[in-house]
């Protein structure tokens, strides 16, 4: 039985792969550090799912996490290293704090999480990182601290694959646009504008946490097992046309 890890997990995208993962005969792990969101995972997620409280900032809770699945599991066919914050921002009003807690969160932890967790990474398994459509080569106002720390995973997206290549260990990232999650009510985005930003999109809606899972899952699979260092965008042709 194959065995996940997800980062960030408890809500959203993340939430949505531990579902369709568990659905398909994984082992599932996720984690969270909102109360509210883990203990509405543990009542909500099938009991089987082990449902771990974890900061990616602190390295301790880090070192539990790994042996809590060290336990549980034994092994890893799959690290999903998808949390993330993102708190919008002009460049003149961003405090120090908030930028230290994106570093820490987007970059810092997910980077000693996927450390950590490589002794326990079947050979031939699989790592994908969540980056998101804003970063090197798009961007939006008050979004330069998420571009640059989620962009640092993409950027060292190749050479995390060359280094891990010769344990047949793929690496790759998924590129969510606009997605149906807790995010945009926590932001406190009304509904006209997420309807003004759907209209952008050729789609003309936003993607469901449900639609990423399933690449993300495809990305695990054995139908991938030829594809490592790539992005997949997850955006429904947002950024295709010539006005961007």
């Amino acid at each position: 039985m194959p065995t996940a890890l997800i980062t960030g997990g408890t809500s959203g995208i993340g939430r949505a792969t531990a579902e369709l993962l568990h659905e398909r005969g994984y082992r599932v792990a996720v984690t969270g550090r909102n109360p509210e969101s883990i203990a509405r995972a543990r009542r909500e997620l099938p009991p089987e799912v082990l449902v771990v409280r974890a900061d990616a900032r602190v390295t301790a809770d880090t070192d539990a996490l790994i042996e809590s699945v060290r336990e549980h599991f034994g092994s890893l066919d799959l690290l999903f290293l998808n949390a993330g914050v993102f708190r919008p921002a002009p460049v003149s009003e961003v405090t120090e704090e908030a930028f230290d807690e994106a570093v820490d969160v987007n970059f810092k932890g997910q980077y000693f999480t996927l450390q950590k967790a490589l002794p326990l990474l079947t050979d031939g398994g699989s790592i994908v990182l969540t980056v998101g459509i804003v970063g090197a080569d798009r961007g939006a106002p008050g979004a330069t601290v998420v571009a640059a720390t989620r962009g640092a995973l993409l950027a060292m997206l190749p050479s995390l694959a060359l280094e891990l290549a010769p344990r047949g260990i793929r690496v790759n990232a998924v590129s969510p646009g606009s997605t149906e999650t807790p995010l945009y009510d926590k932001l406190g985005v009304p509904a006209e504008a997420r309807a003004a930003m759907s209209a952008g999109i050729p789609f003309q809606r936003f993607a469901t946490g449900g639609e990423v899972a399933e690449v993300v899952a495809f990305l695990a699979s054995d139908a991938a097992r030829y594809v490592t260092g790539q992005e997949v965008t997850v955006a429904g042709g947002l950024g295709l046309g010539l006005g961007g």
